[in-house]
């Protein structure tokens, strides 16, 4: 018997081609270094491509960029994010060093391109990134790296103090009131002259802070147009530069690795080289003010004049954290400052970090003037005396004399009390009443504070609403209860159309209102205006009322009415009735 062999028709599977790239680095910005690039780049392009089993995935460079760290290289972040997107499978590099010259940094990133299944080949040590040893071959080669670096960086040092002992400068640095001409300093005169006059000022008792207002206010801007500030106007004060000499090693490099530069403190030598170019400040000028500066820094807070200070600056000490208290703001109530002493740690870092207790400064002058024994506070006083207060918990204040005395008091604020007076509590009021003075107007409505009872005085408020079929309608009612005013409501589209014909518009305007109008009254059925130059007009309306209150008459006529209707018949039907809903609901008998 024959058989027949049913021979199933397969499908050639085709190898999915790897995604390649490729990463090259420069450390230097020359035509040489462009040139090597640009090789890099060409030369890895054609090898991507002309392999069959590869796909191209592009070729990242970076040029000009130290190889020592990863946060500057733009394009070596950039084959990273894609390599985290899923469009790489495999990178290629020439050689460790190209990659990264810091150990860490590479097997901290090979390590996690392994660990998405990226592999990483090094062309010039042989090395995959997935071998088993690749790893170890890795961390010793980049130890390599590392420390030709370190070995780089000792040489272009030695180069470079060589040169300070000879008088030359470390390249054309940048600054204010100068410019290079060939390799000499030569002053520019509109900006000499600013530096002339911030050191003049400076010895005229004017602070950094202002010497920095007073420069913006004239439209004056740093070098690379940024405003003066604190900092850059103390560069100018202190840079020796001006003097017409240069002091080289003002900083140096702490670490090759991390290039974190550090200032000169006396850990290596300085090397001054004098009249190198022409001075726009004397010498002697410089020294005085630099005796200045040290002046300043010994009065601490008191050296700034800029700064707004008082008898308690720097000697409130919080009792939990041990920082000094400074002023948390200022209150306007009524024309009148309040101010706040808080702890530093609490300002900056909120109460979860320091949960001291804040004291009103009245409080703190209060209290001095029962320790001093004084009838009143006295800031000279109190300043000859007084070496420090401790805010201790909620209620404790200990005063420290000059002599060696403490003296510890008990207090509880009242600063809420002093504040909210019967005046201010009436100048609260009549501002929250008017929609453009009260905090919250934004969620007020077009009459808030406008529409004023003329039976009574109240404010009228606005009551919503929604008609039968589903619209909504606002009124407003006096705020008095019924039962004292009933002077009748309006409606909110009533207002409106009274508004706009008492001001001859086309239609309704709540800016023009405001600055025409200052008021509307309601009394029965008349809208009286208001106006801000002081006359009045008067429009009459009729809204559908809603009805007056009841007479007791009338409400015993109801009542009557009611038993009238409820006869015993009718009680029997309707109890009939419950009872047969309750059986076909199955609701339980009461």
């Amino acid at each position: 018997m024959k058989t027949v062999e049913k021979i199933e028709k397969t499908k050639s599977v085709i190898p999915k081609r790897k995604r390649v790239a490729a990463y090259a680095r420069v450390s230097m910005e020359s035509e040489r270094m462009q040139h090597s690039l640009s090789t890099q780049v060409s030369y890895y392009s054609s090898l991507i491509q002309k392999n069959p089993e590869w796909e191209y995935a592009g070729v990242y460079a970076d040029y000009g960029i130290s190889g020592t760290g990863t946060k500057k290289r733009d394009d070596f972040n950039r084959m990273l994010a894609d390599c985290e997107a899923g469009k790489i499978d495999i990178i290629l590099t020439k050689s460790i060093q190209r990659f990264a010259r810091n150990t860490v940094d590479l097997l901290n990133t090979v390590r996690h391109l392994k660990d998405i299944g990226i592999e990483v080949r090094f062309e010039k040590e042989n090395i995959n990134s997935l071998s088993g040893d690749g790893e170890l071959m890795m961390s010793i080669l980049a130890s390599f790296a590392q420390e030709e670096s370190r070995s780089i960086s000792e040489n272009v040092k030695w180069g470079t103090i060589k040169r300070f002992k000879q008088g030359i400068p470390n390249g054309k640095f940048t600054i204010f009131g100068y410019e290079w001409e060939d390799d000499h300093l030569v002053p520019i005169p509109e900006e000499a002259e600013i530096v002339r006059w911030m050191y003049s000022e400076y010895m005229k008792g004017a602070s950094r802070i202002e010497i920095g207002r007073a420069l913006m206010e004239r439209g004056i801007y740093t070098r690379q147009g940024k405003p003066w500030v604190d900092s850059n106007v103390k560069c100018i004060l202190t840079n020796i530069t001006y003097t017409g000499n240069l002091l080289f090693q003002k900083e140096f490099c702490e670490d090759p690795i991390t290039k974190h530069r550090k200032k000169n403190r006396g850990e290596l030598p300085q090397y001054f080289v004098e009249g190198t170019h022409e001075a726009i400040i004397p010498m002697d000028e410089w020294q005085a003010v630099q005796e200045e500066f040290k002046r300043r820094r010994d009065l601490g807070p008191f050296g700034n004049k800029s700064l707004k200070l008082s008898a308690f600056s720097t000697k409130i000490t919080c009792g939990c954290c041990g920082k000094h208290y400074r002023h948390s703001g200022k209150r306007n109530t009524a024309g009148e400052v309040y101010y706040i002493w808080t702890c530093q740690t609490k300002s900056q870092k909120g109460a979860s970090a320091c949960d001291s207790k804040n004291v009103p400064e009245k409080m703190l002058q209060k209290a001095s003037a029962e320790v001093l024994g004084i009838p009143e506070f006295d800031e000279a006083v109190f300043a000859e005396q007084i070496q420090e207060i401790i805010v201790v918990g909620k209620d404790t204040l200990t005063f420290r004399f000059y002599d060696g005395r403490e003296i510890t008091t008990q207090w509880t604020s009242t600063a809420k009390t002093d504040w909210w007076t019967p005046e201010r509590r009436r100048l609260w009021g009549e501002a929250h009443k008017r929609k453009d003075t009260n905090p919250n107007r934004n969620v007020f409505y077009e009459f808030t504070g406008f529409i004023k009872c003329g039976c009574c005085g109240a404010n009228y408020r606005c009551q919503s609403n929604k008609l039968k079929d589903g619209t909504p309608t606002r009124s407003w009612y006096c705020t008095s209860p019924r039962t004292k005013c009933q002077n009748p409501g309006i409606r909110d589209d009533t207002m409106k159309r009274l508004v706009t014909d008492v001001l001859g518009l086309d239609e309704f305007d709540e800016a023009t209102m405001d600055a025409q109008i200052e008021h509307a009254s309601v009394l029965a059925n008349t809208v009286t205006f208001h106006f801000r130059d002081g006359h009045t007009e008067s429009r009459d309306y009729l809204d559908k009322r809603r009805g007056t209150p009841w007479t007791p008459e009338r409400r015993e006529k109801a009542i009557a009415s009611m038993k009238d209707a409820w006869t015993d018949e009718r009680k029997a039907a309707m109890s009939k009735r419950i009872k047969e809903v309750r059986r076909e609901k199955k609701w339980p008998n009461p």
